[in-house]
C-alpha cells in the first residue's frame, strides 16, 4: 500500500482531488496537508512536515506543489517522491502578482463571492466552463474558504523564492506534470524545470486541460500517478 500526501493550492482543499482519487485504485491510501489552516508561508511548510508521512510521497498541486519542492529542499531526508503539477518553481509571473496586487485591496474592503468568471476562465480550459463537476467544485471551495484564506496565502506568497535553480540537488524520484494551456505555469517554464532536475518524469497534458488538472484531466493523472509509483 502506497501513503500518498496530497498539497492542494490555493484556495483549495481535499476536494481538488475528489474526481481524482477514486480512479488510483487499491493500493494508495491517501492524506490531505490543510493548507487553508496557515497564515504564512512557513507555516505552510510546517503543516506539510505535520500532516505528512516521515518518508513521505508528497503529490502537490500548483502552490502545493511549490512548496513541496520548498518543503523537499529543506528536509530532503524526509521525502521519498514528488508529483509537482502546475508549477514550475518559479517567482510568480509579474502579470499574476500584477492581479493578486489589485485583487488584495479589493478583497479587504468587499464582501467575496466566490471566483469572477474572468478568473475561471484564466484557470480553466473553455471546454470545462460549464462543467459543475469542475467549475462548480472549483466555486464551492472558494466560497467555503472564504476571503481570509484567499487573502492570507496571496500575502504570504506573492513574493517566494526561484527553487528552479535548486532542484538538481534533490536526489528523490520525481514526476512533474504541466499542461500546454496553463496559463499560470506556463508550458516553456515547466519543461525548464524538467531540464534542470535530472532524472525527473516529464508529462504535457494537451487541448483540454487548463490550470486546474486533477479536476478537468483526473484519468490520464490518475495513469501518471500509477505508473509512477509502479517504478519507484
Amino acid at each position: 500500500m502506497t501513503h500518498l500526501d496530497f498539497v492542494p493550492g490555493t484556495l483549495c482543499d481535499e476536494r481538488m482531488w475528489g474526481r481524482l482519487l477514486p480512479l488510483l485504485g487499491d493500493g494508495f491510501e491517501f492524506n490531505h496537508v490543510p493548507l487553508y489552516k496557515a497564515q504564512t508561508r512557513e507555516q505552510m511548510l510546517e503543516l506539510i512536515g505535520f500532516h505528512s508521512a516521515p518518508q513521505a510521497h508528497l503529490v502537490g498541486f500548483s502552490l502545493g506543489a511549490y512548496l513541496a519542492m520548498e518543503y523537499a529542499l529543506a528536509h530532503p531526508e524526509r521525502v521519498a517522491s514528488l508529483t509537482i503539477i502546475g508549477s514550475a518553481g518559479k517567482k510568480l509571473l509579474d502579470k499574476e502578482k500584477a492581479t493578486r496586487l489589485r485583487i488584495i485591496p479589493q478583497l479587504e474592503k468587499n464582501h467575496y463571492t466566490g471566483m469572477t468568471q474572468m478568473r475561471l476562465r484564466e484557470i480553466v480550459a473553455p471546454e470545462h466552463m460549464d462543467d459543475p463537476a469542475i467549475v462548480g467544485v472549483i466555486q464551492q471551495m472558494a466560497v467555503d474558504l472564504g476571503k481570509d484564506v484567499l487573502l492570507a496565502q496571496f500575502r504570504s506568497t506573492i513574493e517566494r523564492p526561484e527553487l528552479m535553480d535548486r532542484v538538481h540537488t534533490l536526489h528523490c524520484p520525481a514526476m512533474i506534470v504541466g499542461a500546454e494551456h496553463d496559463n499560470l505555469a506556463p508550458a516553456a517554464d515547466v519543461r525548464a524545470l524538467a531540464a534542470s532536475w535530472p532524472g525527473a518524469q516529464l508529462h504535457m497534458l494537451g487541448e483540454g486541460t487548463g490550470h486546474m488538472m486533477p479536476l478537468e484531466a483526473p484519468q490520464t493523472l490518475a495513469r501518471y500517478l500509477q505508473d509512477f509509483h509502479r517504478s519507484l
